[in-house]
C-alpha cells in the first residue's frame, strides 16, 4: 500500500491530501483570498493524519507542489515537505502546479491552466485531451490572439486564477472559462503515485520550486 501526504501551497489555498493507492482518501483546504499557508499547513497536516488514524510513520512519501506560483507560498510549502522527508527519512516527489491544476478539467479538451502574475501576465502552460503537456510553462502576456491555433481547432477550457483576464479581451465562440479554481492537493495524488511507481524523487538536500518569475510575492 502506498499512501502519500500531498502538499500544495503554490497559490492562496493553502491544501494537504493523503492519497492511498492513488486514490484520494482525505482532503483538508483553506480557499482563503490570504495567505494562510504559515499558520496552517502545519496543523492541517497534523490534522488530517490524525483524523484518518493515521501516524507520519505510516506516510511513504511527501509530494510538493513544486511551481510556478506565489513565492512565498511554494516556500513554505517546500520548506515543511523537506523537513518531513529529512525526519522521516521519506522519499520528496515535486508535482508541477499547473498539471494539477489542469487535471481539475474533467472534460476531453485541451486544457490550459492559468495562474494570475502581474497586469495581464499569467503564469500558463497547454496540455492536450490526455493532459499530455504540449506546450512548455511560461509567463504569458495577454492579448486577443493568444491561443488562437488551438481555439480554431476546437473547445479550449482556461482554468485557474486568470481566466478572467483573458475572458475579458477573448471572444473566441471556443474559449470556455473555468472561473474561482486554484490548484489543490486532491489532483496531486494521482500525479505524485506515478512518479512514486516509478522511484522518480527529487534530491530532498537540493531540491528548489520552480519560481519562473518572481512575480508574485504572496
Amino acid at each position: 500500500m502506498h499512501t502519500i501526504l500531498c502538499i500544495e501551497t503554490a497559490s492562496t489555498n493553502c491544501s494537504v491530501a493523503i492519497g492511498v493507492n492513488g486514490k484520494l482518501l482525505a482532503l483538508k483546504e483553506d480557499y482563503d483570498s490570504n495567505y494562510s499557508h504559515a499558520e496552517r499547513l502545519h496543523n492541517f497536516i497534523k490534522e488530517i493524519v490524525a483524523e484518518n488514524g493515521l501516524e507520519l510513520s505510516d506516510i511513504d512519501a511527501i509530494a510538493v507542489s513544486k511551481g510556478p506560483g506565489s513565492y512565498t507560498g511554494l516556500r513554505i510549502g517546500v520548506s515543511a515537505a523537506k523537513g518531513l522527508c529529512f525526519s522521516l527519512d521519506l522519499p520528496l516527489i515535486s508535482v508541477p502546479t499547473l498539471t494539477s491544476l489542469a487535471m481539475q478539467v474533467e472534460d476531453d479538451v485541451v486544457a490550459i491552466p492559468m495562474m494570475d502574475a502581474r497586469r495581464m501576465e499569467v503564469y500558463t502552460a497547454v496540455f492536450d485531451k490526455d493532459r499530455n503537456q504540449i506546450e512548455e510553462t511560461s509567463a504569458k502576456i495577454l492579448d486577443a490572439e493568444s491561443y488562437k491555433e488551438y481555439l480554431d481547432a476546437q473547445l479550449v477550457y482556461f482554468i485557474g486564477s486568470g481566466v478572467e483576464k483573458f475572458q475579458n479581451i477573448c471572444e473566441h465562440p471556443n474559449a470556455r472559462f473555468i472561473k474561482n479554481k486554484l490548484p489543490s492537493a486532491a489532483q496531486m495524488v494521482k500525479l505524485a503515485t506515478i512518479k512514486h511507481k516509478k522511484s522518480d524523487f527529487e534530491d530532498v538536500a537540493y531540491f528548489e520550486p520552480f519560481y519562473l518569475k518572481d512575480f508574485m510575492l504572496g
